[in-house]
């Protein structure tokens, strides 16, 4: 009951008019040059947890599941949605086939999608709306990757789960109606670097990543960048949360050095055309912009986005923030001009 009375609550301010929101937000919040929008301003203020809140593993994953529809896109009756597992080295991975009505049944061009939610949050539920509306309105299917969570399944478990999960896509491509030539990898947040490591460690195989498209991707484990200290508390994503991910993931620190941990340190050389998308108000801003010059300065075809008046959930509210709405827009676009 009281996730609904929120859910409708969410959803009403969002339709408040401008000089409400405005009012009940307070006064505009400019940092490093950036402005927040007003919108997601009063969202921060009026319905979040208070500021370094951590939780549990428990109460983490809940959260992913509960609020995960707030805010995100009705679910769309034009796509249809299977069930299907691969084969893992940790045993069966479960995932979902978003598929549009509309999509030609043979050839199609498909997105590995990798949930975000720091390795130890997220599934198949908290982004499945998410999913449903990528593949209808860019006309692709979409396959949804359930990997293994931390801390039952610590680093590597899970990228292993992921790299095989795309190995099983690109095998049976042809028996699932998808074009091998035409398989992209992406992700928010965790599975922004998951979508970094695959493009990373399958750049030279039979079947190769097409595209990876990123959303506030979380890209070195090893060190914490200035966005860190400017968006530290009240945003959504905070960095005490961030160092309690990377506690629950990794088995030792040392291991925040490892390009299947932390893309940013790997070798870029060679991988498939990007895409970066990256919140303004995020302590994963920097990384995301030092991911992109480092893909540039490989002479990898890269298009970098920032949008200075977000936070790091957008890809979650985008069916009822405007603001939101068009990083949506752009991510569409996206996969509609290279995949």
């Amino acid at each position: 009951m009281k996730n609904a009375v929120l859910k409708y609550a969410a959803q009403k301010c969002c339709r408040l008019p401008a000089p409400i929101v405005r009012l009940l937000g307070g006064k505009p919040i400019e940092i490093d040059g950036q402005r927040l929008d007003p919108l997601i301003q009063m969202m921060v203020k009026h319905f979040t947890d208070p500021p370094g809140k951590i939780g549990t593993v428990e109460s983490t994953r809940e959260g992913f599941d509960v609020q995960g529809d707030w805010l995100t896109h009705p679910p769309h009756p034009d796509v249809t949605i299977v069930q299907q597992r691969f084969d893992g080295p940790n045993g069966p991975i479960p995932c979902e086939i978003h598929r549009p009505k509309a999509l030609p049944e043979t050839d199609a061009p498909v997105l590995m999608f990798y949930h975000g939610g720091g390795h130890v949050g997220g599934s198949l539920n908290s982004h499945r709306d998410i999913c449903r509306q990528l593949a209808y309105e860019v006309n692709m299917a979409i396959v949804a990757v359930d990997y293994r969570l931390a801390p039952e399944f610590k680093f590597p478990v899970g990228i292993n789960d992921c790299l095989a999960a795309f190995d099983a896509v690109a095998q049976q491509a042809g028996a699932l109606g998808f074009d091998p030539e035409r398989i992209a990898v992406g992700g928010d947040s965790a599975g922004g670097n998951v979508a970094a490591v695959i493009a990373q460690q399958r750049r030279d195989a039979e079947v190769s990543p097409k595209y990876q498209l990123m959303w506030v991707p979380w890209l070195d484990l090893s060190k914490q960048s200035r966005s860190y200290k400017l968006f530290e508390l009240g945003y959504y994503l905070e960095k005490p949360k961030m160092e309690w991910y990377t506690d629950h993931y990794l088995q030792t620190p040392e291991q925040a050095l490892d390009p299947l941990a932390s893309p940013l340190l790997g070798d870029a050389s060679g991988v498939c055309p990007a895409g970066v998308l990256v919140a303004g108000f995020d302590p994963l801003r920097d990384e995301g912009l030092a991911y992109a010059q480092k893909l540039e300065a490989a002479g990898v075809k890269t298009e970098l986005h920032l949008f200075e008046d977000l936070v790091h959930i957008f890809i979650n509210i985008g069916g009822h923030v405007p603001a939101a709405r068009r990083a949506f827009d752009q991510a569409v676009a996206l996969l509609k001009k290279n995949v």
